[in-house]
């Protein structure tokens, strides 16, 4: 995916700790403006990745945003990049107005942003209490609004759905989708994969430390296995038809067929009204995100797109 629209470039990345390497050889772009999901189990080397692009890791590798190079503790554009990785880190004492003031840069914000903030992720009830009393999901949202703070080039995720409650989540997918029609570009890790399918416009897939698919997230569904459920006035009949015609078919409750791109729903009605088979139910089952990533890892020899 090598395109001159790349923000972010990680090359050759690899990390250890001691003699155990977690990351290996990790190889990808983000493209401005899009929303990268990455994905992977829990220890696959994620929050790794994430806190070496934050500079707040020593490595081997490259990692290059607008063409400059990161490094270890020295980053060259701290105010370009916002983030929020694994909990937020609030003072206890200081209220979450207080926090925004604190971290606001006057040359990349000012206060009108702060009260858009407020606003957006729906702040007012606690915003002047100090965080020492907030609940999760009121860390969570400050901790986000603060990654927005300074209106950054790229924002990185690391599992912000933690602890937000059902209008939270849908409030965040909408302004992260609204903030990355700006050209603000969005690294999300989340393992509520069904939210990331909503939202993500790209897939890196982590497998033990490497990256082992980088796609978009249009293509990973296509590829997906797509399936029909249907149900007739005589399902043996119909079973027999379509593995007559070469469908791959199981009984489930009905008849499970795989779809191809020859063998589709409308083949499939016209065989049943060839033969005067009555169809009483018909629902696609196509696979999601999970399913899909399940799969992938699951190969044993999983290629680069």
């Amino acid at each position: 995916m090598e395109n001159a629209d790349n923000l972010l470039q990680v090359q050759h990345l690899e990390k250890s700790y001691g003699s155990q390497q977690t990351l290996f050889d990790v190889n990808f772009n983000c493209q401005t403006g899009r929303i990268i999901g990455l994905v992977g189990a829990n220890g696959a080397g994620k929050t790794t990745i994430m806190r070496a692009i934050l500079g707040l890791i020593r490595y081997d590798g490259t990692i290059f945003m607008n063409q400059a190079q990161l490094s270890f503790n020295h980053n060259q554009q701290p105010d370009q990049i916002g983030s929020l990785i694994e909990t937020p880190g609030l003072y206890p004492y200081l209220t979450g107005r207080e926090h925004l003031k604190l971290f606001l840069n006057p040359l990349k914000s000012n206060s009108q942003h702060i009260t858009q903030l407020i606003t957006d992720f729906r702040l007012e009830k606690f915003i002047d209490l100090k965080t020492k009393k907030y609940s999760l999901g009121m860390k969570q949202k400050l901790g986000i609004a603060l990654a927005f703070l300074n209106q950054p080039q790229l924002i990185i995720l690391d599992e912000p759905l933690n602890g937000l409650d059902a209008q939270a989540t849908r409030d965040l997918r909408a302004l992260i989708t609204k903030t990355s029609a700006t050209g603000v570009t969005f690294l999300i890790s989340s393992h509520i994969l069904s939210e990331l399918q909503r939202l993500a416009d790209d897939v890196i897939v982590i497998q033990k430390g490497r990256v082992v698919k980088q796609t978009t997230m249009s293509k990973l569904l296509d590829q997906s296995q797509h399936r029909l459920h249907l149900k007739t006035n005589d399902d043996h009949q119909a079973e027999e038809l379509l593995r007559a015609a070469h469908y791959i078919v199981s009984f489930e409750d009905g008849l499970l067929i795989e779809l191809t791109p020859d063998k589709t729903v409308e083949t499939v009605v016209q065989l049943m009204a060839k033969h005067q088979l009555a169809i009483q139910d018909m629902r696609h089952l196509d696979d999601n995100l999970e399913t899909a990533i399940l799969k992938m890892i699951d190969e044993p020899e999983a290629q680069n797109a």
